[in-house]
């Protein structure tokens, strides 16, 4: 028994302050460090910050007369000031504008409570939104001032740091609620509660290689780590392995016995994993290198469990000794009505396109197949369209050399036959006018209906048909009206403009063949101006280029390439195509021989700010502003369609495609936020720059407000540029109301966690709105860079579910028609002419020396 003792103090960090197991009762297994205690601190002592913090809160409670910090008896013992913590939460709700939910008003006690600063009176719960009695530390220990009103200066000082820290406080509250949840046993985490963690697990790149199931069912028996002193041993070589670690926070060293430290592994890391697997002794010693060390733990007993369920619920299909589809059991979620038994996790290509027709078409299920939505919004990756339309072709015309046929096997064929027309409907439906880009599948389509109309047995496809020969002849007039559109790089910098002359240039979808006009400079700053089409690759444009400046050297020689505004250099491949869309605000095209890269430099005019509308922004209307941001910023998400997430991440010259709709998409954002720096550090007057201020933290909350979060980010980042924050003068004539406002609002752009606060917050949103456009990007990139694209031979499907779940992110907020209701009208022409070109300097040291220029830095 004291060994066992000794090990769970050591594993949980806790050391001797560990008081040992009470007996076990028949109904409820006793908590013990194995299974961590929620109610208990997970550091020795609270941060300064944290213990600050506490006593300013306490001293704010102490000092309202309505206060619910009292003395109160509990089971006939006094127990001095303390609160239910319902009240605890109605209090901070009421406390600060920042805290808009009671869950929210939890997490922040929670983060005290694990810390220490605040405690449950007995020590035995976490802390929740009920009845349930806690109090500070300062009066637990004795060590508060005597019953009374704290003395003005206490209270001048704790108002005064609470309006700084509380935001500090707001963005520790979802990871403490997190943590808590992961130290609660298995039995008592609610599903909403295993969703929360699901959805953390999903983001950890060690968990990325296991399935969407098993990381369901670790949600449930993961538990959570503290151990707060540098130089525990969590396991030694050669001991029993029992549990598989993941470091949350801090770092490990890896000690070998004769070799000293091999290894320190770091935040992300996962170690103890092949003990488990091999059933062998530790191979290594893991010690903790520094205070605070966060682990997630699984225990070798769920872990064996786990890949026991894994294998005994996959399926696997094989050809010639090979596997070719890999399926696993659906585990049903509580509340949850799957229609499909079994879920595909990998398979060949022609393989899983056998199983989709098969199995998941011709079933009445309501809603759409998430096999068959993920197949046609990622088999680009993995299945061109002009082999999907080649192997439909071959599936629908199986029976082409089928001898006398049996009515049997005529209701087979006719079943075929259906299951591709059907097909051919969901994918049109999926993908819109992507479908009908390839001749391919346009000639396809033209086959099909004539077949249906001509067989008898498909008169109930003739309806479907000919509603997709609809949408052809839609988009084909479409294009044919768009034809010859061109565009426009301005050489100062602009954004793409659309100029052939189109009076309603909104919701215009740049195409692949649309011409665009832009220049290429050389060393000495000469330049030609060109125009290609936008599917144009870098080698042409930098042939042509060469050619019109007289560079006399082969291609091999030269290169090109983007000079940014602030002299850094990107050189294109010679495949990539979208070049102009693709340069930064103030980026200019050269094309450069390769060994003199070094010499190339900006020209002058890109230290300046692009050209604009020179406009008072003060006489305009600011929620008039943010209409017409919205407007705007809608029909460019608009046009971007979700294929292009995909030709970003696996780059465009895998495809061939152009990405030009997203690249304009995303300059508009780096648009918006520099426009706000430029502004900001372009107004020498300081009550001028303190109105701008305050218009602009206005301008985000009508963004907000009107569900367009790119902008809303844009403008919060532009404010929080090293260039603007340094401005001391201008932020403390700020009023407080309005600092405050800003302060929620950097907390819910907060990238930590995942940016799990502004995940939070849109999960709540319904459609219409502009999403954080990087950030779907950045979930892309995780998806693609922790994943393999194939595994064993076979298509890696949970990887094309990962990518497609952030593209149906679009297809969401893009699901209602923009509505917005238009407020009163008292500049409308001016306000869109400005909006559409705002004055930008994207250069920090520019920005930052015209900020030094309004603002010098205070001597000390």
């Amino acid at each position: 028994m004291n060994d066992i003792i000794t090990n769970c103090k050591l594993k949980n960090g806790f050391g001797p302050g560990v008081q040992p197991a009470a007996a076990a009762s028949p109904t409820k297994r006793p908590l013990s460090p194995d299974h961590p205690n929620p109610a208990l601190p997970i550091t020795e002592t609270p941060s300064p910050a944290m213990n600050r913090m506490g006593w300013a809160l306490r001293t704010l409670l102490v000092a309202d007369n309505s206060s619910c910090l009292k003395d109160r008896k509990v089971s006939g013992k006094l127990i001095r000031k303390c609160a239910p913590g319902t009240e605890l939460v109605d209090w901070l709700v009421n406390l600060s504008p920042i805290v808009h939910t009671r869950a929210q008003a939890a997490g922040m006690w929670q983060a005290l409570l694990e810390e220490g600063v605040l405690t449950h009176v007995n020590k035995e719960q976490p802390f929740k939104d009920k009845c349930f009695l806690y109090r500070f530390r300062l009066d637990e220990e004795g060590g508060a001032p005597a019953a009374g009103i704290p003395v003005a200066e206490d209270l001048n000082t704790a108002n005064e740091y609470i309006r700084e820290a509380l935001s500090t406080l707001f963005q520790r509250g979802p990871d403490a609620t997190l943590r808590m949840i992961l130290r609660k046993p298995s039995h008592e985490r609610t599903p909403e509660e295993l969703e929360l963690v699901f959805e953390e697990l999903v983001h950890i790149a060690a968990l990325s290689h296991l399935s969407t199931s098993i990381k369901r069912e670790l949600s449930s028996i993961i538990v959570f780590e503290a151990h707060t002193q540098a130089g525990t041993i969590l396991f030694n070589q050669g001991d029993e392995g029992r549990s598989w670690y993941i470091l949350l926070k801090g770092s490990v060293d890896v000690v070998i016995h004769g070799k000293g430290t091999v290894a320190t592994l770091k935040t992300g890391d996962d170690f103890g994993k092949l003990a488990l697997i091999n059933d062998a002794p530790r191979a290594a010693t893991i010690v903790l290198k520094e205070n605070n060390c966060h682990l997630l733990r699984v225990d070798k007993e769920h872990f064996n469990r786990i890949l026991r369920d894994v294998e005994a619920n996959t399926l696997r299909l094989q050809e010639h000794g090979k596997d070719v589809l890999v399926l696993e059991r659906v585990a049903k979620q509580r509340g949850q009505h799957s229609a499909f038994k079994y879920t595909v996790m990998s398979g060949t290509p022609a393989k899983m396109l056998e199983h989709l027709l098969e199995t998941r078409l011709g079933q009445t299920v309501s809603g759409m197949d998430p096999f068959l939505d993920d197949f046609l919004l990622t088999h680009i990756v993995f299945m061109p369209v002009v082999q999907l339309v080649d192997e439909l072709a071959n599936y629908f015309h199986c029976d082409a050399h089928a001898e006398a046929q049996t009515p049997e096997d005529r209701e087979y064929i006719i079943n075929f036959k259906k299951r591709v027309i059907h097909f051919m409907q969901k994918w049109v439906m999926a993908v819109r006018h992507a479908a009908f880009e390839e001749p391919s599948v346009c000639d396809f389509i033209e086959d099909l209906a004539a077949e249906v109309e001509a067989d008898p047995d498909l008169n109930e496809e003739t309806s479907i048909i000919h509603n997709v020969l609809t949408q052809m002849a839609r988009y084909q007039e479409d294009r044919n009206q768009n034809a010859g559109q061109k565009w426009k790089l301005p050489p100062n910098g602009q954004p793409i403009c659309l100029f052939s002359g189109n009076a309603t240039p909104s919701k215009t979808v740049i195409r692949p063949d649309d011409d665009i006009i832009f220049r290429v400079y050389c060393a000495d700053h000469t330049y030609c101006t060109l125009r290609f089409p936008m599917h144009t690759t870098a080698e042409l444009i930098k042939a042509c280029a060469a050619d019109k400046l007289q560079l006399n050297r082969g291609p091999e020689d030269l290169c090109l390439v983007e000079v940014r505004s602030n002299g850094e250099r990107a050189v294109f491949k010679d495949n990539d195509v979208s070049i102009p869309t693709g340069l930064s605000l103030n980026g200019r095209l050269f094309v450069s021989v390769k060994d003199h890269l070094d010499a190339l430099t900006p020209l002058q005019e890109q230290e300046c700010p692009t050209e604009g509308v020179d406009i008072d922004l003060e006489v305009l209307s600011t929620k008039e502003l943010a209409y017409h941001i919205t407007l705007f910023e809608w029909d460019l998400f608009w046009a971007v369609h979700e294929y292009e997430l995909l030709y970003h991440t696996f780059g465009r010259h895998h495809f061939g495609k152009i990405t030009a709709n997203l690249d304009v998409f995303l300059r508009r954002f780096n648009e918006v936020q520099y426009w706000i720096v430029t502004e900001l550090v372009s107004t020498p007057s300081l009550s001028k720059r303190v109105g701008l201020v305050r218009k602009f933290i206005k301008l985000a909350a009508y963004c907000k407000e009107y569900q367009n979060l790119n902008a809303f980010f844009a403008i919060v980042m532009g404010l929080s540029n090293m260039a603007v924050t340094r401005l001391q003068q201008t932020w403390e004539k700020i009023p407080s109301k309005f600092r405050k406002i800003f302060q929620e609002f950097e907390a819910l752009i907060d990238p930590s966690r995942n940016h799990r606060a502004y995940r939070v917050f849109v999960g709540k949103l319904q459609p219409p709105l502009v999403p954080f456009m990087p950030l779907l990007l950045k979930d892309m990139t995780f998806a693609h860079e922790g994943n393999k694209t194939s595994l064993d031979g076979l298509v890696n499907f949970e990887k094309m579910h990962m990518m497609a779940q952030t593209m149906r992110t679009i297809r969401f907020c893009r699901s209602r028609s923009l509505g917005l209701e238009p407020p009163s009208p008292k500049s409308e022409g001016e306000v869109r002419s400005y909006i559409s070109s705002f004055r930008v300097i994207d250069n920090q040291r520019i920005l930052t020396a015209l900020s030094q220029k309004i603002e010098p830095t205070r001597k000390v």
